[in-house]
């Protein structure tokens, strides 16, 4: 992967990871597209990093509620910025299990196989249609909410499956309120980014000799940037917009990523 390659993919994960699409779907297929041979551990490993970068970018869209949960969890009181947290590590847990027991087979999806990403952008698209068809009654996210959409979290960990989009349509399939799920959904994810982040630092995985390190930082700027654009103006049309459209777009996509891959 050469720097242009770099910073292509990190505009792709950042304008895609607030969208219902899949950004390691795309992602992935943009690798095959330019044509990247990188190892699945390599592949997975420049993943992360992007998603690491979209974290941030989160973090600083989402400061000001950020800032009030820590200031609730600092009074030590049952408040709802306490309960909020509860949910948010209710909603951790699923996916924590995945990464700490499942991390080798997780990494060979990461290897540039387009039909499968395709298979799973329609599964993907299935779900948005779901929730485009749930009714909206406004219901708070609930703790047996919280785990469930969790669950989904875990399962999006899949290239293709779109971690916003099953997240979102989990919640939405509860009742919950599209902008309550969208919020939860951004913010459930920033925790578990860091801990891979941190893991991989501690495992010695980042500090690897065959790591490139000036291919990570310029992809990690581009998706940082990307997504900071992405976070200020998309959020809206997430929580505004009807979802069938989404996931119309994840079937097209989907369909033409088997087509491929059967006739190649």
């Amino acid at each position: 992967m050469d720097a242009w390659e770099a910073i292509v993919l990190g505009i792709v994960q950042g304008f895609t990871e607030f969208l219902p699409v899949s950004s390691s779907g795309h992602l992935e297929l943009g690798k095959a597209i330019l044509g990247d041979t990188s190892v699945p551990e390599e592949s997975l490993l420049f993943t992360v990093v992007l998603h690491f970068a979209t974290a941030l970018s989160t973090i600083v869209v989402f400061r000001k509620d950020i800032l009030e949960i820590i200031s609730g969890l600092l009074k030590f009181k049952w408040n709802k910025e306490t309960q909020f947290s509860i949910k948010i590590i209710l909603s951790m847990i699923p996916a924590v299990i995945v990464g700490l027991f499942f991390e080798e087979e997780l990494e060979a999806f990461f290897g540039g196989n387009i039909a499968f990403v395709g298979y799973m952008l329609i599964v993907t698209a299935v779900l948005l249609w779901l929730a485009d068809r749930a009714k909206n009654t406004g219901n708070k996210v609930t703790y047996g909410n919280a785990f469930v959409i969790g669950v989904s979290q875990a399962i999006a960990m899949l290239p293709g499956i779109s971690r916003s989009g099953a997240t979102i349509s989990t919640s939405v399939l509860f009742g919950n309120d599209k902008s309550k799920a969208a919020r939860f959904s951004f913010l459930m994810v920033v925790p578990l980014i860091l801990g891979k982040i941190a893991k991989d630092i501690f495992s010695g995985e980042l500090t690897s000799q065959s790591t490139n390190f000036t291919i990570l930082g310029l992809g990690f700027a581009a998706a940082f940037i990307s997504g900071l654009i992405a976070c200020t103006w998309m959020i809206a049309l997430v929580r505004n917009s009807k979802l069938k459209y989404f996931a119309i777009y994840c079937v097209i996509v989907g369909l033409i990523a088997i087509a491929v891959s059967f006739f190649s």
